[in-house]
């Protein structure tokens, strides 16, 4: 234990201090494919009693019209959280007539490329902006990869922490800058250590063959419409997911916020060669928004973001550049496809006490050589993290992945207790207790799971992954929401189709101008 995370441990370890963990914030994005009775991908509309994806808060689309995404309000306690999403998903199945959420990461059996819809959202400029976007994105990386889905984790700390522990370490500057750079030393930690997430959680180690289109690969054949990796925990997090040259030279700093916001905004403001070639235009419609490294700075992908709640009209990074970092988004969770909503509470206390400890935590910059080993391990880890024997490395030595996660299980363990003192009960050391039993027996992992269960229902990846959405959807469908609270929804989901109307019927002002202006806000700021 280092001793900066000793005294932070002893000072919201006091009386006066301990209620401020129970103010830290949750919220989960979960991405789910709308799937036919038959595990193909639905070529529908958006369902229009879901509401309308551009302005319905709680229910929209990520990249195609079949990619639903399912975003929780951010509350205190997880189990609140977890039953927001809930809800949300028992109102989705009630609207869904005979289609099925499916149930883990990587897709269902795919249409060709061009039959993959791409999300619309309507004819306002706002709405034109997202088509657009997502219509750069096929061009760039292709639509399959788009498929893909994955949990998104929201969590932030007390406001009020952050003052307590700047005044105990005298800290030099405003409370806002220590704020920031307190998250950023929470996202070098986690480059360090988020390859103990996949082992844990990762839960695509199979795929269906198609998903690669003929493309050379390194996988093995498992039957003859899955591909496999026999020691894998996330197929989705590995190298076969997003791929881009154009990005791989835009390795964000985590060292401070400014080196952070510098190289997104001059990858926005980039060209990339092959981009320029396709230009913005083609046949006169717009198929980018941009021909730069990246069309706007939520392309760049990575395992997790510093995130602020943006104003109407604002980007991502002129909110963070203004008022600083307000949250952390982890976005390297697989979906857990045992579990009817991908997650469960026993993962959501885990990662809080997981994501308390790189928070609180010595967090040295990371040189070259650190950022190399956190990428290496976190690969080594995606592919064959159940391999036995598997060594990583640790200030540049071998180190075996299953003493090093135990180590790093021992210690969370202050940080489960502290969060469980302030709680009441046992519920975060439990959650520790239940991942120690995985780096034990690697067979209770669920990348694991998956393929024991395909094994012994002798089923390919999509027939497994099927017999699991339909009885997540039994799950669901037996018991329906209160009619209260469906009624809620409903009125909701109105709600947000009129306020759509009213936005495309008050609309000013032309497309292109609009983009300009966007383009424009960027490159502002950008001296």
């Amino acid at each position: 234990m280092s001793e900066l995370l000793n005294r932070r441990l002893a000072l919201l370890g006091e009386r006066a201090n301990l209620s401020l963990l129970e103010q830290c914030l949750h919220g989960i994005e979960r991405e789910c494919l709308r799937v036919t009775g038959e595990g193909r991908l639905a070529q529908t509309p958006h369902p229009e009693e879901l509401g309308s994806a551009l302005t319905n808060e709680l229910i929209t689309t990520d990249y195609s019209e079949s990619l639903l995404e399912f975003i929780t309000p951010a509350l205190p306690d997880p189990a609140d959280t977890l039953a927001s999403l809930d809800s949300i998903h028992r109102f989705a199945y009630s609207k869904l007539g005979n289609e099925y959420l499916w149930s883990p990461s990587m897709p269902c059996p795919l249409p060709a490329e061009e039959d993959i819809p791409i999300a619309y959202y309507g004819t306002s400029n706002i709405g034109q902006l997202k088509y657009v976007y997502r219509k750069g994105l096929a061009l760039r990386y292709g639509k399959t990869m788009q498929c893909i889905a994955g949990i998104h984790y929201n969590f932030s700390l007390p406001e009020k922490l952050w003052p307590l522990l700047k005044q105990a370490e005298g800290f030099v500057g405003t409370d806002r800058d220590f704020q920031s750079s307190s998250y950023i030393a929470l996202i070098r930690n986690f480059r360090r250590y988020s390859w103990l997430l996949m082992y844990l959680f990762g839960a695509s180690p199979a795929l269906d063959a198609g998903f690669l289109r003929g493309r050379s690969h390194q996988l093995e054949q498992l039957d003859p419409h899955t591909l496999y990796l026999p020691y894998a925990t996330s197929l989705r997090m590995s190298d076969l997911g997003y791929q881009s040259n154009a990005q791989a030279g835009l390795t964000p700093c985590y060292n401070d916020l400014n080196s952070y916001t510098d190289s997104l905004r001059k990858a926005v403001a980039t060209p990339y060669a092959p981009y320029v070639e396709v230009g913005t235009h083609k046949d006169g419609e717009w198929v980018q928004l941009n021909t730069n490294i990246l069309q706007i700075e939520n392309e760049y992908y990575s395992n997790i973001r510093p995130k602020r709640v943006t104003y109407t009209g604002e980007r991502p990074i002129q909110a963070l550049m203004a008022r600083g970092i307000q949250y952390v988004e982890v976005r390297c969770l697989d979906i857990n496809p045992f579990l009817p909503m991908g997650i469960d509470l026993t993962e959501s206390r885990f990662l809080d006490a997981f994501l308390l400890y790189c928070a609180l935590n010595d967090s040295p910059l990371l040189t070259n050589t650190n950022c190399g080993n956190a990428t290496s391990n976190f690969l080594s880890v995606v592919k064959e993290g159940r391999r036995p024997g598997l060594q990583l490395q640790r200030d540049g030595q071998p180190v075996d992945l299953k003493e090093w996660a135990g180590q790093l299980l021992e210690n969370i363990a202050p940080l489960a207790a502290l969060l469980d003192q302030s709680h009441g009960g046992d519920a975060h050391s439990k959650a520790l207790d239940a991942q120690m039993a995985k780096v034990q027996d690697p067979s209770l992992t669920p990348s694991a799971q998956v393929l024991a269960s395909m094994a012994e229902h002798k089923e390919s990846f999509a027939q497994f992954s099927l017999r699991q959405s339909q009885a997540h959807a039994e799950f669901f469908r037996s018991e329906p929401l209160p009619a209260e609270q469906q009624a809620k929804f409903e009125a909701r989901a109105r709600s947000s189709l009129a306020d759509q109307v009213e936005l495309e019927q008050n609309e000013v002002g032309d497309f292109d101008v609009f983009v300009g202006a966007y383009q424009a806000s960027i490159l502002a700021i950008s001296n």
